[in-house]
This record gives C-alpha cells, structure tokens and sequence, in this order.
C-alpha cells in the first residue's frame, strides 16, 4: 500500500496544501501534483522563483548552443563584411588612380596596377582601409618588392600632402597601442562611402 500525506506544503511551500491526501510520489514540496502544485507555482513569489530557476538549468545547454552558433555567425557575418569592403576600397583606389604612376617606382600606369598599401593591412589593421594608406602600385612593387617602402615613403607625402602623410604615420604608431578590432557599423559606413566616391568618378569619367 503507497503511504499518503496530506497536502499542506513543505519547504518555501509550507502552509499552501489543500489537505487532500496525496500518494508520495505525487507530492514537490508537500503539495500534491494534482491539486495545489500548480497553483502555488504560478501564483506565488517563491513558486515562480522556483519555477524560473528550474527553466534557467533546463534550457541551459539550448541556450548555450544557441549562443555559440550565434557567435559563429557573427563572426562569419564580419569576415564577409570585411571582404565586400575591401572590394569596395580597392575599386576605388584603382579608378583614382588610373592612368598615374606606380606610388613606388613611378612607372607608367597598367591595367593590372593593385592597391598597395604603405602601412601593410595585416601589421596595421586600424589602417586597412584607409584610402591615403592605399595607392595604385604596380605588381612589381607591391608583390616582388615587398612594397618598395622607401620609394614609397619618398613619393607619398608629395602626392597626399605632408600634413596627410604626418597624420597617416601618427595613425599608425597610435595603431600599436590599441588591442584594434573592427566593428559593422564602420565598415558599412566605410564600404558605403568607397562605393560613392567609386561612382562619382565613373560619372566623371563618362563625361570627360
């Protein structure tokens, strides 16, 4: 024979039975399943307390999971953006600088001329992006020569300005200082912005 109890509550539920007698193993806290169980659960603090910490554990290797893929997402999400605005900057720097020289060796311009960059993307990456940091440069320089900095460093300023040029260098020794991480909102204003001036100079190209 199953022992019963009457239901009047145990623990945090003590005092919230109805006094029906109840089989033990259809009592929580002294309450039967069937009768006040519920009741106290949902209409009580200390029932909802419960209640809320009990679905916290629960769901927490869902949520867990859920965060992960989240993460992954995020992360994939950012590298996607980063390529679509790099595509949008170099488009750029190479419609600028169609027809100038190579910044290094100032050789005639090419078709296959690249953007280069003076303050290399991977060492300054607060730097990537920026459109005086990039400047059409032939395969010659950009790839072969590593860059071929000290012609760069000689050309750039005459052809940004020395102010520019002093701004870019301060950009860049603060660069090392910082822990620099891109976030999406500049990126889309940065690529947004690329994809605009690209277009004006098509527009003025076609008119010339």
């Amino acid at each position: 024979m199953i022992a019963e109890k009457k239901c009047k509550g145990t623990g945090k539920a003590k005092g919230h039975g109805c006094g029906k007698l109840v089989a033990a193993k259809w009592r929580k806290y002294g309450l039967g399943i069937q009768c006040c169980w519920s009741k106290w659960l949902l209409n009580t603090p200390a029932g909802q307390e419960f209640l809320k910490k009990t679905t916290f554990k629960v769901t927490e290797p869902r949520r867990s999971l859920e965060k992960t893929r989240k993460d992954i997402f995020n992360t994939k999400k950012l590298e996607t953006l980063k390529v679509n605005c790099r595509n949008a900057v170099h488009n750029y720097i190479k419609e600028r600088d169609k027809g100038k020289p190579c910044i290094s060796c100032s050789c005639g311009w090419h078709e296959n001329f690249q953007a280069g960059h003076y303050y290399k993307a991977e060492l300054y990456s607060a730097l990537k992006f920026n459109f005086h940091n990039i400047n059409g440069q032939c395969v010659q320089c950009n790839v072969r020569l590593e860059g071929n900095l000290n012609d760069y460093a000689l050309n750039l300023p005459k052809k940004i300005g020395q102010n520019a040029f002093n701004e870019l260098k301060h950009k860049a020794e603060e660069s090392k200082k910082i822990n620099f991480k891109w976030d999406r909102e500049e990126l889309i204003l940065i690529r947004a912005e690329a994809r605009k001036l690209y277009k004006i100079l098509i527009l003025d190209n076609a008119n010339d």
